[in-house]
């Protein structure tokens, strides 16, 4: 990609002093507000909700549009006004982002519970290995749940003040994708137990 559809801005914050190359990551795209927004986050820590850039003494909002439409242009100063992460809040990010990847780890489990079942529910395991195939689905999708279950209460138990904007923000969406992953838990759980239920009357049936 050619620099001559990058930017360089000189960015102040406090004391500081940074040169940027604002690039878009499109080839030959222009770049926007948020492409400077990321690039003032990784250099400066300041993270994008707690920005505000102020470029010739107008606050620089819309993310989606391109500087050179906000009026930036190259070698213009951008002054920025933010704080960065506090340590505290940096490693409970971290543990926040610990938990994310056991919650991808338990998804990815719950989707193999799930591919299992409906290969039964297509009839490609044999009749007789079914009810004790499905039996030990029944106890994995059990796990999972009381898995999710430890880490829900694993996000309760982390301390939150309410400067914590990013860790804050993180917890509500992490919280919110374990609740809807227990929710596929319980349509599985239900579907194992309607198939255990079929067999055992077809059994019963046979048997009669």
């Amino acid at each position: 990609m050619s620099s001559s559809s990058g930017l360089v801005v000189t960015l102040t914050h406090g004391t500081e002093k940074h040169t940027l190359l604002v690039v878009s990551p499109e080839e030959n795209g222009e770049p926007t507000l948020q492409d400077m927004a990321l690039k003032v986050e990784q250099v400066t820590g300041v993270p994008l909700h707690s920005q505000k850039l102020i470029c010739k003494g107008k606050s620089l909002k819309e993310m989606e549009q391109t500087l050179s439409a906000l009026g930036v242009k190259n070698g213009f100063r951008i002054m920025l006004i933010g704080k960065k992460n506090c340590p505290e809040e940096e490693s409970e990010l971290k543990k926040l982002k610990d938990l994310e990847k056991s919650v991808e780890q338990m998804a990815t489990k719950l989707e193999d519970v799930n591919k299992e079942l409906s290969g039964i529910q297509k009839g490609f395991l044999n009749k007789s290995l079914q009810a004790e195939a499905l039996i030990k689905l029944d106890k994995r999708i059990k796990t999972t749940v009381e898995q999710f279950m430890k880490i829900l209460e694993g996000i309760d138990a982390m301390t939150m003040p309410e400067n914590f904007c990013d860790c804050r923000l993180k917890r509500k969406g992490l919280v919110k994708k374990v609740q809807g992953l227990l929710a596929q838990c319980d349509t599985v759980e239900g579907n194992i137990g309607q198939e255990i239920d079929k067999l055992q009357s077809k059994n019963l049936a046979l048997s009669k």
